[in-house]
């Protein structure tokens, strides 16, 4: 993926982080070398106790280190110890499961941003409420379904978009990373296995969260293949919300918070 660095690269790389310093530059990948957007890069900054840890934000004090989005990027920097040439120090102490951990802060500013998109009203659960926005004239900014929801349930969603949308069904972003659990935890009721976001503000924060993960991940943002059971996952005998979802049941619950993890403004 990357070229090894070269030793005329020992330049300071680090800065104080967003809003401190260099006002709107970019920041360098200390892997590839290739100076970006802050918005594709990943801060890193060295805790209290010594410790490399994730700044997804880019506002923790100290001087920090800059990533691309990338698992690849984070185990690379790990392997090479380029996180003690940035720091220039011996004594940091670099998890092996670093980009482990950088997977499920993504995964929770995910689950964040999708609580605080329900409480904006941006948000509706259960199939028949998912099917319906589907099919409404103001359309969906995208389709949620659980990881772990059933193959049949994905299908009668993926039909909905092609009724929808035809061909044009590869433009509509589906969040399937969450369990029927993470659901439940981010909107503030139970068995969520469907749901769908509505245009606002809180659905283009929930979708850049999104991005940034599947990004990370080195996974597809597209919907090519809507509805379907991605591979390596097993079919679930998890009984869809189509079934569980009562009349009357609550649509914008947001009582239930996921935490304040760092994630992006």
């Amino acid at each position: 993926m990357t070229a090894e660095p070269t030793d005329d690269t020992e330049a300071d790389l680090l800065d104080p982080g967003l809003g401190r310093g260099r006002a709107d530059a970019e920041r360098t990948c200390i892997v590839t070398r290739v100076a970006q957007n802050p918005r594709r890069l990943v801060r890193f900054v060295l805790a209290p106790d010594g410790s490399v840890v994730a700044d997804l934000r880019a506002k923790l004090p100290g001087r920090g280190a800059w990533l691309t989005v990338s698992r690849e990027a984070v185990e690379t920097a790990v392997k090479r110890k380029l996180f003690l040439r940035a720091f220039k120090t011996k004594d940091a102490t670099v998890a092996a499961d670093l980009a482990d951990q950088v997977a499920a802060g993504l995964r929770a500013d995910l689950r964040q941003s999708l609580s605080l998109a329900n409480k904006a009203g941006c948000v509706v659960a259960g199939f028949a409420k998912v099917e319906s926005a589907i099919g409404d004239k103001a359309g969906i900014a995208g389709v949620i379904q659980a990881s772990d929801g059933s193959a049949d349930g994905r299908r009668k969603i993926a039909a909905a978009l092609h009724r929808r949308f035809g061909d044009a069904i590869s433009s509509v972003p589906v969040i399937d990373d969450l369990s029927s659990e993470e659901l439940d935890m981010a909107l503030g009721r139970d068995h969520v296995i469907h749901a769908a976001l509505v245009a606002g503000v809180g659905s283009t924060g929930c979708l850049a969260r999104w991005r940034r993960l599947r990004f990370f991940e080195g996974a597809a943002t597209t919907a090519d293949e809507a509805g379907t059971t991605r591979v390596g996952r097993t079919a679930s005998d998890l009984q869809d919300d189509d079934q569980t979802d009562l009349p009357g049941a609550q649509q914008f619950a947001g009582s239930r918070d996921d935490g304040n993890p760092q994630g992006l403004d």
